[in-house]
């Protein structure tokens, strides 16, 4: 196996419907630092075989509920045999924009829709070459940046006769979304999601900040009676905590008779864990607040699991912190020192938080590139932490299910 075969990477970017709930991920593969786009030529035949045997090997699980994958595939990839390694369902083909719509092309989309894949048209351009894809395909994505916001409206007007979903590519800024969203496009992927604008300090409303307070109160490791009156002030809050135990699968033999006997039952570790995850869980008004909660679970989990063969007790919980607060000024609409000032955080968390330094930085830095659809740095950050594609893919597909399995 040659080196080119093994540096097969997965990142992914989150696509969202009208009302901004997630349908799904572009899964997007780069075979090394140097491989500037997905495409597959006849040459990286192997590095095909590498990316879907990655995805595959990881089990079934690799995607789970309703939520898609969307895969990018070139020509030669499209009529290689690997893509029946896929669960059709789960698999959406991103028919890459540089693959003409001959006969024979058209025959074997034919022929993987009726396997039950769905087919999408990636960087969709109307030409000659490309009108014909538009009668077998269920999704087309146009590039925002590439045509610019008028033609791609006029052209998503132009493509409406066919019973298509068409999703917008590349939206970057709150206004773009607006302007696409009022247009009737059905779908959104972009920066804009990942990374939205911070527009207005907004003031932390009680349930934050009673979830903040009891925070605090258990990295202080505050009295037991205390922890049990703050949760009794916040109805939402205990009715959560009780549903939760109750749920989990604690083998309990007996009903809960308190709130001490919770906290008791939870210990201090689970309990803060429980509160991080209900904080970004909790209903913000953010525009794309679903989609970011689902991220900062998602990336919680991950810097923990990717974290989890070098940190051990609680710095592989506070790794789960980083990834899951860093979020959070975005949520919060409020800048990360700000909200820092609310939360007593060990000074590791605040840096990485803050600065992206410390012990923690390298790890939600990892976990940030993976994000960005480009994947440039994903295999030198990878590498500073001795991290292999496999580990880091591994990683990724698990955070994913487990964010699922929430139900977040």
């Amino acid at each position: 196996m040659t080196q080119q075969n093994t540096n097969a990477f997965i990142g992914r970017q989150p696509i969202l419907d009208r009302h901004q709930k997630l349908i799904g991920y572009e899964l997007l593969f780069r075979l090394n630092a140097a491989a500037s786009s997905a495409e597959f030529s006849s040459d990286l035949q192997a590095g095909t075989n590498i990316l879907v045997n990655t995805l595959s090997n990881m089990g079934a699980e690799w995607l789970v509920g309703d939520k898609l994958a969307f895969i990018n595939v070139a020509q030669a990839m499209l009529q290689s045999n690997f893509l029946e390694l896929l669960q059709p369902q789960k698999a959406v083909l991103e028919v890459l924009e540089t693959v003409n719509a001959t006969p024979a092309i058209l025959q074997r989309v034919k022929e993987l829709r009726s396997q039950g894949f769905s087919i999408a048209l990636d960087d969709f351009v109307l030409s000659p070459q490309t009108a014909p894809f538009l009668e077998v395909a269920n999704y087309v994505k146009l590039d925002v940046q590439l045509l610019g916001m008028a033609q791609a409206i006029e052209l998503a007007k132009s493509i409406r006769r066919y019973p298509v979903q068409i999703i917008a590519e590349k939206v970057e800024t709150k206004e773009e979304f607006r302007q696409l969203h009022e247009a009737g496009f059905d779908g959104f992927q972009g920066y804009y999601f990942a990374h939205p604008e911070t527009l207005a300090a907004k003031v932390i409303n009680p349930a934050y900040a009673n979830i903040l307070s009891l925070l605090n109160m258990l990295r202080n490791n505050a009295e037991i009676k205390d922890i049990e009156n703050a949760l009794k002030r916040d109805v939402a809050l205990s009715f959560k905590l009780l549903r939760y135990i109750n749920s989990a699968g604690f083998g309990l033999s007996c009903e809960i008779q308190s709130f001490k006997h919770a906290v008791t039952i939870l210990g201090y570790q689970k309990l803060y864990r429980w509160l991080t995850l209900l904080l970004v869980t909790a209903a913000a008004e953010t525009p794309g607040a679903s989609a970011l909660m689902k991220l900062a679970i998602t990336r919680g989990r991950f810097v923990e699991l990717i974290g989890q063969n070098f940190l051990e007790g609680h710095d592989r919980d506070n790794l789960f912190i980083v990834g899951v607060f860093s979020l959070l000024d975005v949520m919060l609409e409020m800048p990360m020192d700000k909200v820092l000032d609310n939360l007593l955080l060990p000074e590791p968390v605040r840096d990485a938080l803050l600065t992206r330094d410390g012990l923690y930085g390298p790890f939600l830095n990892l976990a940030i590139a993976c994000e960005n659809p480009e994947l440039q740095e994903v295999e030198s950050l990878a590498s500073q932490l001795q991290i292999d594609p496999e580990m880091l893919n591994k990683a990724q597909i698990s955070a994913l299910t487990w964010a699922e399995q929430l139900g977040a």
